[in-house]
């Protein structure tokens, strides 16, 4: 008789022995392969009743998420969290502007009345026009625009805008256009842009041949996360205060999908009274608890009647918490431990931090969590805010900070670490920069696309075949010892190309 094979540990041996493990510390080992990569569905859940075409999400961070990142999330089948370090209106202003789009584009065009008179807006190479409305901001009808090209032919540059602007109706295309249409109406008008417009006139954007062409280069885009009003979905972040009950009235009129409660440890009566009230106010609207590490944390959540749970504690890499506040989890631990309670309520789980890699990716959604929530992965991508600078090294670079440190704090974050009342603010995060990583609507793709090739050498061809073959104890894991780790990266080269994933 053959004697069975002992390979590694089963995920509930190997985090039940008291230590705290990263998803560094941890590997899989490979099972057997009996399908394509192409047939690896990484569809999943965010939260109860938010379904998503792939398992990322953007992270509710002032250096991060705005209308920008949160439209190409929801392009690529993800779902971006606009963060709540602004006020209530511009926060629901956020939100409308990702809703009232079909298309991951979003200018910063220049707006003027018909009186204005135009003497510096076309000294910079960024403003190839000027857009007249009625009251001279995108929220009133469309009059007419100037072209960078007319101004410099004219000699009196003191005119008024209504006096040379040029009027054409067939400037205007309604916004629910996606980029085929667009595209369209370029080549049929032979236009170098095309106007968005609500019914009514009001303007929402203006979508340039340049970006359209810019775009067509990246992977083709799917329907994207789109909501049963057949607009794009898109989650918000607010507080625990009394002032975010007012809040999160502006946002569920601005037509927000989900609602993440923002806490460095959730666990809290604050969030638990927040939790019921959202839930009493708006029963149909999608509440996500946390951040919690620990089986009691999210099982006190999940009674209070959470939707989803995020997962996460001093993980993030501009996250100082465990190491100012001596309290946290490793986060591969964490996320196998609260997913093993949530699953049992039937409550998705979020990976919130510590994604530097695919294989971060892999290993969080393998050990059971539905989707990964990721800050430094998307910073520095050109849908992210704030503008590149050049380092001293010559690398282009984005400002990318942690809502823990004192610059994001004095924007009023510090309620997320229940200190927005305290005389002294401690900081319990970093301010940086990370490089340009391009576009998320290619990054994300090919990371989901390596993501998949990990799925497969696990031989699981979804989530939920993952987390069965792990909680059957047929994936197997070790844990990696430094040199280990040292081993499974790039090592013993002079010099090396930089992997992307």
């Amino acid at each position: 008789m053959a004697a069975e094979f002992e390979d590694g540990s089963p995920a509930e041996k190997l985090f039940n022995q008291g230590y705290s493990y990263t998803y560094d510390d941890v590997i899989f080992l490979p099972h057997y392969i009996d399908f394509p990569t192409d047939a690896v569905n990484l569809s999943t859940k965010l939260s109860r009743n938010i379904p998503l075409s792939i398992p990322c999400v953007s992270s509710p961070m002032d250096t991060v998420t705005e209308s920008y990142m949160a439209a190409a999330m929801a392009a690529v089948g993800g779902i971006g969290i606009i963060h709540s370090n602004a006020t209530p209106s511009e926060q629901a202003d956020m939100i409308r502007s990702v809703k009232s789009r079909r298309v991951p584009i979003l200018s910063s065009p220049v707006f003027k009345t018909p009186d204005s008179r135009i003497v510096n807006e076309f000294e910079g190479d960024d403003v190839p026009f000027v857009f007249v409305t009625q009251s001279g901001d995108e929220k009133s009808k469309l009059l007419g625009y100037v072209a960078k090209s007319d101004w410099l032919g004219l000699k009196d540059t003191e005119i008024k805008l209504g006096e040379i602007m040029r009027t054409d109706a067939n400037v205007s295309v309604p916004c629910h256009y996606d980029l085929g249409q667009i595209n369209g109406k370029l080549k049929e008008e032979g236009r170098d842009f095309v106007v968005l417009e609500k019914e009514g006139g009001e303007v929402v954007d203006v979508v340039t041949k340049e970006e359209v062409e810019r775009v067509k280069g990246y992977p083709k885009l799917g329907k994207g996360t789109v909501g049963s009003d057949g607009r794009w979905m898109v989650g918000a972040a607010i507080g625990t205060r009394g002032s975010d009950k007012e809040r999160l009235e502006h946002l569920v009129k601005a037509g927000v999908d989900v609602i993440v409660l923002d806490s460095s440890q959730g666990n809290s009566i604050y969030q638990i009274e927040m939790i019921k009230y959202v839930k009493q106010t708006y029963p149909e609207l999608d509440v996500i608890g946390g951040n919690v590490v620990t089986m009691s944390q999210a099982q006190n959540l999940i009674k209070a009647g959470v939707d989803g749970l995020r997962v996460g504690m001093g993980s993030g890499s501009i996250c100082t918490t465990q190491e100012v506040c001596a309290v946290g989890r490793g986060q591969a631990t964490a996320v196998y431990k609260v997913s093993s309670i949530a699953t049992q309520s039937g409550i998705p789980v979020i990976a919130d931090g510590g994604i530097s890699f695919s294989g971060h990716i892999v290993k969080a959604l393998v050990l059971g969590a539905s989707t990964v929530m990721m800050g430094s992965f998307l910073a520095g991508s050109t849908e992210a805010p704030g503008a590149y600078e050049l380092n001293e090294k010559g690398l282009r670079v984005k400002k990318y900070r942690g809502m823990g440190s004192l610059e994001a704090m004095t924007k009023g974050s510090d309620q997320r670490y229940l200190g927005d009342t305290a005389k002294l603010k401690i900081a319990q995060g970093v301010v940086g920069a990370v490089a340009d990583k391009g576009s998320v609507l290619k990054h994300v793709p090919y990371t989901m696309q390596a993501v998949k090739q990990g799925f497969q050498d696990l031989g699981a061809s979804s989530l939920r075949s993952a987390h069965d073959l792990l909680r059957s104890k047929t994936l197997r894991l070790e844990v990696r010892t430094a040199a280990a780790q040292v081993e499974g990266g790039v090592h013993g080269l002079a010099s090396h190309e930089k992997k992307a994933f």
